[in-house]
């Protein structure tokens, strides 16, 4: 089938929508009819080359839900007429990080940016006679895409698809990093650096886990209005701001837990990240950086005197198949909050426009519409 597609052909240029032949799903995959996708960081990483892709053209989206419209042979867990979240890590239930409940980590993770699929390698998107990859495995800067049933998450019809979306990736990454990464438990003091998606989603976790204090720091005024929406007890516009008033708010004993999930990540941010850690507290590194980065800062004296942890985290140590159901459910009950996420929505033809609102601070989160 044809259909439309926003696409780069090399880093470092703007999206394109160009014309896309879809190929009828093969062995254990799905055509899935999207009614939205988020509008990630994570797409503007790959399109400015940040993170490249190993498949060029590349089609940009890794936040969708929708219908499914066709199925492969051997697909098991969904049907024609199912409704799916899509979730940008694959979770096959086998593998020895998925048998251990680490699926965030499962081994078919290892082919999300080659932009191929997962069952064979080859391709299902065609742009302008070339084989395209996809972002994530998914592909979502599209109206209809071919996906693995890996990637699918079965949830229930009564959910709005444009706002289940979001649940794909940056709600889950950052309400795990509050939730499952750092551990956060009530009466703590919670500090998270950056307010887009990820970060709205580690405030809310927090604020959903009893937090006491969640400071949200980040140096757009709108952002930090923003952030109070969703839990934020208290904001700054620095770390150097925040110290003080960490400092405060604690009477000197400092951070329970900090989640950095600032837009790009640097190895410079650690220590001052560091800083905000009182004892026996967790950092959890969360935001993308350059795979060919290598420098980190740090003071290793106080990581060790107080005994302070350091930890990564990838789409929050969440599970696909528990955790997006289940903070669905708590947005259906009114507990979690994904339609004041979305600060403004763009047709396909508007994704750069809704990546330049990205890059100027003026959304929480795109959302493309189809």
């Amino acid at each position: 089938m044809k259909t439309r597609a926003a696409v780069i052909f090399e880093p470092g240029t703007p999206w394109q929508v160009e014309e896309l032949e879809l190929d009828d799903p093969q062995y254990g995959e799905v055509k899935v009819e999207l009614a939205a996708s988020g509008m990630c960081h994570s797409d503007e990483h790959v399109r400015d080359g940040s993170m490249p892709s190993g498949t060029y053209p590349f089609i940009g989206g890794h936040e969708g839900a929708g219908i499914v419209t066709q199925i492969g042979p051997g697909v098991k867990t969904v049907e024609v007429g199912d409704h799916v979240c899509l979730g940008f890590i694959p979770a096959c239930g086998r593998c020895p990080s998925c048998a251990r409940g680490k699926s965030s980590i499962c081994d078919l993770g290892a082919n999300l940016l080659t932009g191929l699929q997962i069952s064979d390698g080859t391709a299902r998107h065609h742009v302008n006679g070339q084989d395209a990859g996809i972002m994530c495995l998914l592909g979502t800067f599209a109206p209809v895409t071919v996906v693995n049933e890996a990637s699918c998450v079965k949830i229930t019809n009564d959910i709005p698809l444009e706002k289940a979306a979001l649940v794909g990736c940056g709600v889950t990454t950052g309400w795990g990093s509050s939730a499952y990464a750092a551990g956060v438990e009530a009466g703590e003091t919670v500090v998270v650096l950056g307010m887009g998606g990820v970060g709205c989603g580690a405030v809310q976790g927090a604020a959903l886990a009893g937090a006491r204090h969640v400071v949200l720091v980040d140096p757009s005024p709108f952002k930090r209005d923003q952030a109070k929406i969703f839990g934020a007890t208290h904001t700054a516009a620095s770390i150097d701001e925040a110290l003080p008033l960490l400092n405060e708010l604690t009477w000197g004993t400092m951070a329970d837990k900090v989640i950095i999930t600032v837009a790009v990540a640097d190895g410079a941010l650690i220590a001052p990240a560091m800083s905000l850690v009182g004892k026996g507290g967790t950092c959890v590194q969360v935001s993308v950086g350059d795979p060919r980065d290598n420098d980190v800062a740090m003071n290793l004296f106080d990581l060790t005197s107080m005994r302070k942890t350091l930890t990564g985290s990838w789409f929050g140590n969440a599970n696909i198949r528990y955790d997006i159901p289940h903070l669905l459910r708590l947005y259906m009950e009114g507990q979690l909050k994904l339609d004041e996420m979305i600060t403004h929505e763009y047709t396909l033809d508007q994704i750069n426009d809704g990546y330049e609102a990205m890059r100027r601070a003026e959304n929480v989160r795109g959302l493309s519409r189809y």
